[in-house]
């Protein structure tokens, strides 16, 4: 009884530490390039495939915000909305074509995903893709 109270108390201690831990823009890019180029797979999570969820909750989890590891319309409804002026910030998070597809935010130019036909990989808001985004949410950074 004495070890699972144990147990239980570190673990309260260890997630708030976790949550607290520095999570700045820098290294939470450096986790999103460390996974990049790696192939689609449907309903993986990494370390050697990712579907565009999995890769989302992937770059979270090494960066200490933890999370259930959901679809991309989950994330969308349980992550906290942003104001315009933070949308196109490094680390937002990025919806399109009906809350079927997520990504993260690198530029007004540019994001991260997991893409079927390509893997993860950094893509452009182009043609196709910006006319897909149905919204945005932020992702709990700390300040750098």
């Amino acid at each position: 009884m004495k070890k699972l109270l144990l147990i239980v108390l570190l673990l309260l201690i260890a997630v708030p530490a976790l949550a607290e831990s520095p999570n700045s823009t820098s290294k939470f890019k450096e986790v999103v390039q460390r996974h990049l180029g790696k192939p689609y797979v449907w309903g993986s999570s990494g370390l050697k495939s990712f579907d565009c969820s999995g890769f989302i909750w992937r770059v979270m989890m090494e960066n200490g915000i933890m999370t259930k590891r959901t679809t991309a319309r989950k994330f969308y409804m349980m992550l906290p909305k942003i104001d315009e002026s933070n949308r196109w910030k490094m680390g937002t998070m990025v919806f399109f074509d009906n809350l079927k597809h997520v990504g993260i935010v690198d530029t007004q130019k540019t994001f991260y995903h997991a893409q079927v036909s390509r893997g993860t990989n950094l893509s452009s808001f182009d043609p196709f893709w910006r006319p897909k985004v149905v919204g945005f949410r932020g992702i709990p950074l700390a300040p750098e």
